[in-house]
């Protein structure tokens, strides 16, 4: 069976390197955006599969919302599962509204990140 793989969406360079690390360490696949616009360009890619998006809600360029928005309006692109990512306090709220799988407040703790990659990726 192929390793599941993850799109991991995160501004913060070092964010975005401590958390594929931790994944490909867990043995996923991680594809790497900072932004919004730059995951739509991954997803973009025939040859891509993706399993999950991690997906950091404040960005650059292309925020988490206007990616989301783009993303469900993408039939090839919305049936994969979202989990927000983000130090807002009423980000369980956010999610719901955002149709999102789960949600992860940052900092965000190593644990809790397998646990809900590995829910969604079963």
């Amino acid at each position: 069976m192929p390793e599941p793989v993850v799109l991991l969406v995160e501004d913060e360079d070092d964010a975005r390197e401590v958390l594929a690390t931790a994944l490909e360490d867990a043995h996923y696949k991680v594809l790497r955006a900072a932004n919004g616009a730059e995951a739509l360009k991954v997803l973009a890619d025939q040859t891509v599969r993706c399993d999950l998006i991690l997906l950091d809600l404040m960005m650059p360029v292309m925020n988490g919302w206007d990616f989301r928005h783009r993303q469900r309006q993408d039939p090839r692109l919305a049936r994969i599962p979202v989990v927000l990512m983000s130090a807002g306090a009423r980000l369980a709220s956010t999610a719901g509204g955002l149709d999102a799988s789960g949600f992860i407040t940052k900092p965000v703790e190593i644990d809790d990140l397998l646990n809900n990659v590995k829910r969604l990726c079963m």
